[in-house]
């Protein structure tokens, strides 16, 4: 792009955008070795991170919008690279200059039914709540013990939506005081925050705050680990501080008070599959291991590349938005990992991980052997 092509135009917009950490790599090429692209084709976030240092980087290359932001390569980086926030940041400037990911429809379609209905499901606003239909959940109100965010996919996706059904009967049948916002809900914004729209998850995030804030909500129980990342270590930007709980850590801590009893076996082998934001980001590993451990009759496996080193589903960083070609989808592999240690069931505890598995299960030669799991499920049908 002609008027990028300046050498100090371009650097000066990547430090504005927060990418000053890109002069700090020295091209060791660890993140090239624990990337998952290059699994499955090439990717070199090294020339990445070394072209925009010298404002080399041209923002019409595909390539900026491949990483999911899975954290592999911070966690090797020896330099604090910081390449998922270096990544962001040319993203941001892509989307100031207009220039989006090929084909450009399903990012942009996402955005705006962020704007209209605060999903990117291009979904009702007014039907956020109908997945809680004839289950009695009841609409937060202050001095309630939990608010539920169930989060977009939950809300609307056909699959998800019985997530969130087995994730409210167990919090009824285990007598939490909880309830949920419905249609005053927007998405958490996490996912179109790295897809460079900053301003759209700054108006996202503020309309959710100033919701919590007026409906006297203190504690915020979720089942999507984006939704856990973006509320703990993002929204606090806005000098907010909810106390936030990812479901895993919930049920365990249930299980361990009592309040929730499993009783009937699982005569199955499962694997459980560590979501990156869950994982590597939040460093909840144990929790929903130990739930699964405490099911009778549950055969627990470990898959390789697990718990720090897990592979990443491919959905992170608006890549569940974008088109990834036959052959270059991780979750195929990570599916087939899970078939080869003999599961029956792959377990997890993300709405894109399991919208990833389901897809890889349809379309993957020898997936009808095996079924794809969230914990909730497993925990509901056992209790």
């Amino acid at each position: 792009m002609e008027n990028l092509a300046d050498f100090k135009e371009i650097v000066d917009l990547i430090k504005d955008n927060g990418g000053e950490a890109f002069s700090r790599c020295f091209e060791c090429g660890l993140c090239d070795t624990v990337c998952p692209w290059n699994r499955v084709t090439t990717l070199s976030m090294r020339k990445i991170v070394r072209q925009a240092t010298f404002g080399l980087t041209e923002i019409e290359n595909e390539e900026i919008w491949r990483c999911t932001t899975c954290g592999r390569c911070p966690q090797r980086c020896p330099r604090d690279v910081q390449q998922i926030e270096s990544v962001v940041s040319l993203r941001r400037i892509a989307t100031e200059y207009g220039v989006f990911p090929t084909p450009v429809k399903p990012v942009r379609t996402a955005s705006a039914s962020l704007v209209a209905e605060g999903n990117p499901l291009n979904e009702e606003r007014s039907k956020r709540a109908d997945w809680a239909k004839d289950l009695s959940v009841k609409t937060f109100a202050e001095g309630m013990e939990i608010l539920y965010f169930p989060g977009c996919y939950l809300s609307y996706d056909p699959r998800l939506k019985k997530v969130g059904r087995a994730t409210a009967t167990i919090l009824s049948r285990a007598g939490v005081d909880f309830g949920i916002l419905g249609a005053k809900e927007n998405c958490c914004g996490e996912s179109i925050r790295k897809t460079g729209e900053e301003e759209l998850f700054k108006r996202l995030a503020r309309e959710n705050i100033k919701n919590f804030i007026d409906n006297g909500v203190k504690k915020i129980l979720v089942s999507s680990p984006h939704c856990y990342h973006t509320f703990k270590n993002e929204y606090p930007e806005f000098r907010v501080n909810f106390e936030i709980v990812h479901i895993t850590q919930f049920l365990l801590e249930l299980i361990s008070q009592g309040r929730l009893k499993l009783n009937k076996e699982y005569k199955k082998k499962v694997t459980y599959h560590d979501p990156c934001y869950l994982g590597r980001h939040n460093g909840i590993y144990e929790e929903p291991r130990e739930i699964l451990k405490n099911v009778p009759g549950l055969e627990l496996t470990e898959m390789p590349d697990t718990l720090a080193d897990s592979l990443c589903c491919g959905g992170g960083g608006g890549r569940i938005w974008m088109e990834t070609p036959k052959g270059e989808r991780f979750s195929d592999l990570r599916l087939g990992q899970a078939i080869g240690v003999g599961a029956e069931a792959l377990v997890t505890c993300c709405p894109y991980c399991i919208t990833n598995f389901e897809d890889s299960r349809l379309n993957l030669e020898g997936g009808e052997a095996i079924e794809v799991k969230d914990i909730t499920e497993i925990v509901l049908e056992t209790m």
